[in-house]
Order: structure tokens, then C-alpha cells, then sequence
């Protein structure tokens, strides 16, 4: 095993310490390259893409640091002190990265989607290498709390196939989202879409017993064109800013609480317009590779479709997204004061991006139950950072990162927080056993049981679109 290990550190180390932007650069130049797309087109993908995740790390970066402060105020306003730093997903991606076994489970999930795309498990290649972090997190975290590498394997492999297959049945509702044709290949398998089982039921729920609340619902875009301004992207964040200066119990009667408020407000404004901007980037960095991955199926595969697992941002560009995580950072930050368990407060986690693009999906953005499903599990969100808490710590330390001594750090709204609680589950079946085995099994089964029952209900959705497609 620890030649496996030392062999994917000298294949992909290099790169990795290059950082995610320049690793889609060469990885999805590569990959087009692979499907006969001319070099300078292939290229310009590459450097489309890279350009993208720059730009969309450093306005998260932007966001979550200009509402930090804020934030801090809160806390010593009211006195809630949580002992648990929310850093927010960057430096706990950052830090997981440092792990040599990050390197293992990317060789492991790699060799994974090939196997699935030999054998047509699965149309989508996915490219999305610097998201593995969310994976080999779940690996890493089952170690921690006692488990062999080679069952931790098993665990990554288990999820891994199934972040795989839920990339193909959410790709109709993609094309939909994003009034794109079939013949659009962008999907994604990144972690947070994990939670769309759950998610699922909850939307059921809203089918059969509430369809009268759609009534109330309102579209975002459609919200745009009657009210203008006030209903944009930059107006949600001017919004935000207030509501956030608010908390912080700004002095409103001096000119320093005013400026402060008005920053806050015009930097979020600026950040959520500016992530629908860089959403299109993302679409426009794939098209050279789309184009050649369907010359390639119509002359070597006949016909057959592929399609290509990005991050999550591509889909950025939906107002829904942005106007429920808006709702849900105050909700969020209540839950968090008073739900029994939770050591967090939420501070870099505050604008829920591992929430909100999964309720898109299976609500087809629906701003209503968009906010009453999440706010029903973000506690699911809380208790998981909770729980990664001494874990994360812990890494942090041994990669070096400048921690004050006797501090705990996670992340509120981390994405897969129910793969953490199986993480835990798996790891302690194997050092304690006893009960904990029996809660393991019970816990794989429901896991892989719910995602079943969600597949079939994709399915059914995507047989509806295909059938409107046809009338067309």
C-alpha cells in the first residue's frame, strides 16, 4: 500500500503544488488534446478554466473575509462563544491537500472513473482533480478515527462510484438550469450534489402534501424584470451587507458605522454579480473539448455521449442560489446558537455554497423549499463540522498551518457532511467494534438505499425531459 501511495505522490505531487488553477490548466489541455482538439484551442480551454477558478477563489476569498470581521462582532456583542474557529472550505482544502494520502485516493478514484467509463457505468469523465480534497477528507477522517487504509479505500471507492453516477442524472436538470441543449457536456461530481438524496425526500414531501406552497413561489428572473434593481444580484448583496452590519451592532450615529455598512454592502453586491459573470467562463472553457469529445464518440464509440464533471461554479450563474444562501446565513447563524451539540459559529462558512447549489437541483429552483430544506439541514452541516473538529486540527498542525495553540477549526457548511458521519461510523466499527459495527452497517445501507430510491426518481425527471425534448 505505501508503494501505491509513494507511487501517485511522484506522479501528481508536482502538479498539485502548482495549485488547483494550473491543475485544470494542464489537465483539461491534456484531456482535449486527448479527443484530437487543436493545441491552441485545447489551450485556450485550459486557460479559460484556470482563469475561472482563480477568479472564483479569490471572490470567495473577497466575500468571506470582508464579512469576517462582522462576524466577530457578533459573537462579542452577544457573548455566544462557540470554541470551534469557522475557517470556512479554503484552508481545510488547503490543508487536506498536505496529505500524501490525498495523492492515493486521487490515483484510487481516477483509475475508478476509467473502469466505470470501459465497462458504460458512466458517460462522465470527470476532470474536476482539485475536489478530490472532499473525498480523501472522508478517507482521511475514517483513518483518524481507527480504520485500516484499505477499508477507508472501500469507503472512497463506495462514494466515489456514486458521486459518479449521481453526475449523469443530474445532467438533464443541468442542461435545463442553464437553458443549455443535450448536446452541452457539463456535469459535476463534486461532493455537495451528494446531499440531493436527502434532499429529495424533502422535496417529495413538499409534492405530496404542501404543492400548495409553489403558488408563493416566485422566479427569480422573473422577480428581475418586474421590480429591476431591486430584485438583481447586486441588490441581494446590498442587502446581506445590511443585514450583516445589523448583527454586528454597527453605530449608525457615527460615519465609520455607515461607511463600514456601505462596504460590506457593495463588496457583497460585487462578489454575487461577479460570480454569475465567471459562471459563463466556465462554460466557455469547455466548449473546445465538448466539440471534440463528440467528433470522437460519433467516429470511435458511435454516438455515444460523454459528458464532463467540472466544479460546481458552472451553475453559479443562477440568481436562486445566491438569493437562498442570503436567507439562510441568518438562519444559519440562530440554528447555530441554539441547537444542542453544535460547538460552531459560523464566520467563513457563512455563505452556504456546500447548501445551496444541491437544493437547486432537486428543487429546480424553487426559492421556497429551497429555504424551508435548508434550513431544516443546515444542523446536519453543524454537527458534522462539530464532529471533524479534532480531526482537522490535527492536520492542520502537522502541515504547519499557524493555529493558536489550544484552538479547534472546521468549516459550518462543509460539503458531504453525512460521508463525515460515515467517516466516523466506518473508523470506529473497526477500532471499537461492538455496536458501532452494527451502526456502520445500518448506516451504509440507508446510505446506499436512499441514493437508490433518489436515482429512480432522476430518472423518472429525466424521462420527462427527454419526452418534451421529442414534442420539440
Amino acid at each position: 500500500m505505501n508503494a501505491i501511495i509513494d507511487f501517485a505522490n511522484a506522479i501528481f505531487k508536482p502538479l498539485i503544488d502548482m495549485g488547483a488553477p494550473t491543475i485544470m490548466l494542464v489537465v483539461l489541455t491534456i484531456i482535449a488534446l486527448c479527443f484530437r482538439v487543436k493545441f491552441s484551442k485545447a489551450l485556450e480551454g485550459g486557460m479559460k478554466l484556470a482563469i475561472a477558478l482563480t477568479a472564483i477563489g479569490d471572490v470567495m476569498n473577497l466575500l468571506t473575509t470582508s464579512f469576517a470581521p462582522a462576524m466577530n462582532q457578533f459573537v462579542k456583542n452577544t457573548g455566544m462563544h462557540k470554541d470551534i474557529m469557522d475557517m470556512g472550505w479554503a484552508p481545510l482544502a488547503t490543508i487536506t491537500w498536505g496529505s500524501p494520502y490525498t495523492l492515493y485516493f486521487l490515483l484510487v478514484l481516477i483509475i475508478l472513473n476509467v473502469l466505470m467509463l470501459i465497462f458504460k457505468r458512466t458517460n462522465t469523465l470527470d476532470v474536476d482533480i482539485f475536489d478530490v480534497w472532499h473525498s480523501a477528507f472522508v478517507g482521511l477522517f475514517a483513518v483518524f478515527c481507527g480504520a485500516p487504509l484499505w477499508l477507508a479505500t472501500l469507503l472512497i471507492l463506495l462514494i466515489g462510484y456514486l458521486k459518479i453516477v449521481n453526475s449523469d442524472l443530474m445532467k438533464p436538470t443541468f442542461d435545463d438550469l442553464l437553458d443549455a441543449p443535450s448536446s452541452n457536456p457539463m456535469t459535476t461530481t463534486h461532493m455537495n450534489y451528494m446531499m440531493n438524496p436527502v434532499i429529495m425526500v424533502f422535496n417529495k414531501f413538499f409534492d405530496k402534501c404542501l404543492p400548495w406552497l409553489d403558488k408563493y413561489d416566485f422566479d427569480s428572473a422573473k422577480l428581475n424584470e418586474k421590480i429591476g434593481f431591486w430584485g438583481s444580484r447586486f441588490a441581494i448583496g446590498v442587502y446581506l451587507g445590511i443585514f450583516v452590519s445589523l448583527l454586528a451592532g454597527y453605530n449608525f450615529t457615527t460615519e465609520q458605522g455607515w461607511k463600514t455598512m456601505f462596504t460590506l454592502s457593495f463588496t457583497a453586491g460585487a462578489c454575487i454579480e461577479l460570480f454569475s459573470v465567471i459562471g459563463s467562463w466556465f462554460i466557455a472553457s469547455v466548449e473546445p473539448l465538448s466539440q471534440g469529445i463528440s467528433n470522437f464518440a460519433t467516429s470511435k464509440f458511435k454516438g455515444r455521449t460523454f459528458n464532463v464533471g467540472l466544479d460546481w461554479p458552472f451553475i453559479a450563474g443562477r440568481a436562486e442560489i445566491w438569493a437562498a444562501a442570503n436567507v439562510l446565513a441568518p438562519i444559519m447563524m440562530v440554528e447555530a446558537m441554539v441547537i444542542p451539540g453544535n460547538r460552531l459559529m459560523p464566520l467563513g462558512g457563512i455563505i452556504a455554497m456546500g447548501v445551496t447549489p444541491a437544493l437547486l437541483v432537486v428543487t429546480r429552483g424553487k426559492i421556497i423549499r429551497m429555504i424551508i430544506i435548508g434550513t431544516i439541514e443546515l444542523p446536519i452541516f453543524l454537527w458534522a463540522g462539530t464532529l471533524v473538529a479534532p480531526f482537522v486540527t490535527q492536520v492542520a498542525h502537522q502541515v504547519g498551518a499557524n493555529i493558536p495553540a489550544h484552538t479547534l477549526v472546521s468549516d459550518t457548511t462543509m460539503e458531504g457532511p453525512i460521508e463525515k458521519f460515515l467517516g466516523y461510523l466506518v473508523g470506529n466499527a473497526w477500532k471499537h467494534q461492538g455496536m458501532f459495527i452494527v451502526y456502520a452497517i445500518l448506516a451504509i445501507a440507508a446510505y446506499i438505499l436512499i441514493f437508490w430510491w433518489y436515482s429512480t426518481e432522476m430518472k423518472k425527471r429525466n424521462a420527462k425531459y427527454a419526452a418534451a425534448a421529442k414534442e420539440a
